[in-house]
């Protein structure tokens, strides 16, 4: 019996060494590209002065940090030539503007000089309906048995207009996002939806709309389509590449990645009931 358990044991362990074998998986590798987070959001009630601009590099599959960007230049002008300079925080990556002047309809211009290359690009600051109201049913989903919140606001009748919904979930580490436009409902009141089948009472929800340009429409629809909804943030690095309106006029073939964005924003926070 010792002799029949010494084998079992010695047979197990040669399998279990053998698990543990480390297998080296080769990935193709790319020369790091410069990420630029340039999303301007004034939210209403605020005055906007003080925005960020976040600088850093793409790096390898398996690293843990991602690389940040020092000692670029940044700035926004305005169509009256006012120039709004944004300063790096302590070799951070992350360059601050507190005295930007958010104007509805107004045309901004992106320049970051980095590592010999110089980066443009051109967006307009858009409005956003408020949100008028929030609303809970406890019979949502396809069920009927799902919390659903629904996020109204009044759609501006004389132009086209296009969405960012954000909604941050206290049981979630990432957020959902979804874009909207208003050809179906343009002139009338309509909504944002939650959709997250597990939310409790208890839990909060903080639900942004963001008012976005129709090309900020169109790059968004395909990062969620590429991603998913839960994408953890459109102004993070995307799962594959999807080219922003960011240029490289020193050399066009070395696009950065991000998006230059300048949105009016309306927040709110809502507690399940």
């Amino acid at each position: 019996m010792k002799k029949a358990t010494l084998l079992i044991v010695f047979f197990i362990s040669i399998f279990f060494t053998s698990c543990e074998e480390v297998v080296n998986v080769d990935l193709d590798t790319a020369p790091p590209k410069l990420v630029i987070e340039a999303a301007i959001n004034w939210q209403k009630g605020t005055t906007g002065k003080e925005q960020t601009i976040k600088l850093t590099t793409t790096t390898g599959y398996f690293e843990n940090t991602i690389p940040a960007v020092s000692s670029a230049i940044v700035y926004i002008e305005n169509s009256h030539n006012e120039k709004f300079n944004f300063i790096e925080v302590k070799k951070t990556g992350r360059y601050v503007c507190i005295n930007f002047k958010p104007v509805i309809d107004e045309q901004y211009r992106l320049t970051v000089i980095s590592r010999g290359n110089r980066y443009n690009a051109t967006e307009t600051l858009k409005s956003v309906a408020p949100i008028t109201r929030i609303e809970q049913n406890n019979e949502g989903g396809i069920t009927g048995t799902d919390i659903e919140l629904r996020a109204f606001y009044n759609d501006p009748g004389d132009a086209d207009n296009y969405y960012l919904y954000k909604y941050l979930y206290s049981n979630k580490v990432t957020s959902t996002f979804y874009v909207d436009e208003d050809k179906f409902f343009q002139g009338n009141e309509f909504f944002s939806k939650s959709d997250d089948q597990d939310l409790k009472i208890g839990n909060t929800i903080e639900i942004t709309h963001f008012g976005i340009s129709k090309q900020y429409y169109n790059y968004m629809t395909i990062l969620v389509s590429i991603a998913g909804s839960n994408v953890g943030g459109p102004f993070q690095t995307p799962p594959a590449t999807v080219k922003g309106n960011i240029i490289n006029v020193t050399n066009k073939d070395n696009y950065p990645l991000g998006y230059f964005s300048l949105c009016e924003t309306d927040t709110k926070k809502y507690k399940i009931e």
